[in-house]
Order: structure tokens, then sequence, then C-alpha cells
């Protein structure tokens, strides 16, 4: 089965997101891209809470202090390691992971 390319891993600030889309389960998917290190972890970009995109503008969003993914529209935060919500909401429900892989610092869709 092909990978897709997402980005380059030097397009993701470590630390930080990044917004890409891939298809996953047939559908065209908006993904969060977080990068840690010469590692990245991929979820839908879907708030459980609501099943609103969780970016403030398109490709932009929110990072508390701790460095938790905060969802623009009520506040639901989230760990980065397995994207469980910490707090807000939908406190322990989990975003839907998507998994991905980086080679030659480029970030792919398994």
């Amino acid at each position: 089965m092909a990978k897709t390319r997402l980005t380059t891993l030097s397009r993701i600030p470590d630390g930080g997101f990044a917004e890409a889309e891939g298809l996953v389960d047939g559908t065209l998917e908006s993904l969060v891209l977080h990068r840690s290190g010469a590692s990245v972890r991929a979820w839908l970009n879907v708030c459980p809470h609501a099943g609103r995109r969780l970016d403030w503008a398109p490709g932009e969003f929110l990072k508390s202090k701790d460095g938790l993914l905060v969802c623009a529209v009520h506040g639901a935060s989230f760990e980065t390691v397995g994207g469980e919500c910490v707090a807000g909401p939908c406190r322990g429900d989990h975003l839907r992971a998507v998994a991905v892989e980086v080679r030659d610092d480029e970030v792919h869709l398994l």
C-alpha cells in the first residue's frame, strides 16, 4: 500500500502543531500533526465534544503554557501523547489517532 506524504518535519515547529490533509478510511480528512523532536503524532482535526475542528483558523492551533492542544471552540485541552482530553467538556475522551511515520524529513500517512 502506498504511503501519502503529508509534509516535511521541518515545517512543523518542535513542540508545535501543523495541519495537513490526507485520506483516512477513504475520506479526505483534516489532520492535526504534533512534533516532538524527530517524531510526529497525528489525530483527526475534530474535537470529540462537539465534532468541530480544533484549529481557530485553518492550520492555526492554540497551545497551553503546558504544551496541551486546546480546542478553539470550547477550550477542551488534550495531552499530546495519547490525545486524551484532560480538561474541558470532553474530559476522558480521546482524539482519534491517525498512523504516521517520519522518513527522511518527510511525514507520511500510513
